[in-house]
């Protein structure tokens, strides 16, 4: 199972390379210290509106999802949390409602900005209708070394090791590692 993930996952990085996806102007953060970081250098392929544009469509005959609201700038939209795996990995990711992504591994943190197209994709995701229809646990029990993605939103906690298929929770997830730290 793990080997399909990694798989898919460079199949989709393969995606964003081929179709030219462009980065967005961010601003990392990093112990407190705001630095500026190249438009290209870090901003994940798959966060682009292109490359995640193709990965958010729903299947056909399904309501189309539309964006969340905002209610601040301080809204937290959504939180990821990812542990587990063979090297022991914890790190976190956070959309807030000013379009920033937060992100913590390690004690490291940084903070960065999305675009108005990224910002807009993230919400989509999160109001997609199937996400409702989501088990708030799927967990295969056989298998010790899965990373755990524990998710917060919409006043909903979700933990899962994407080992069923749950299409709109694969597209969140998938959207919001993208912006986790390597």
């Amino acid at each position: 199972m793990a080997v399909v993930m990694v798989a898919g996952l460079l199949a989709l990085a393969g995606c964003a390379a081929e179709k030219g996806a462009a980065g967005a102007e961010q601003t990392a953060v990093t112990a407190g210290a705001p630095t500026a970081t190249s438009p290209t250098a870090s901003t994940p392929a798959s966060a682009s509106p292109t490359a995640s544009a193709a990965s958010s469509t729903p299947p056909p005959g399904s309501p189309d999802p539309s964006p969340v609201p905002v209610t601040g700038p301080d809204q937290l939209l959504v939180t990821m949390e990812v542990t587990g795996g063979f090297a022991g990995v914890q790190k976190e990711v956070a959309l807030r409602g000013d379009g920033t992504v937060h992100t913590a591994d390690k004690g490291e943190r940084a903070v960065r900005r999305t675009s108005a197209a990224q910002f807009t994709e993230l919400r989509t995701l999160l109001g997609d209708p199937a996400l409702a229809e989501v088990s708030d646990f799927t967990k295969n029990m056989q298998a010790a070394d899965l990373f755990q993605y524990t998710l917060r939103f919409g006043g909903r906690t979700v933990r899962t090791d994407l080992s069923a298929e749950q299409p709109a929770l694969d597209r969140l997830v998938h959207a919001l590692s993208a912006w986790l730290p390597k």
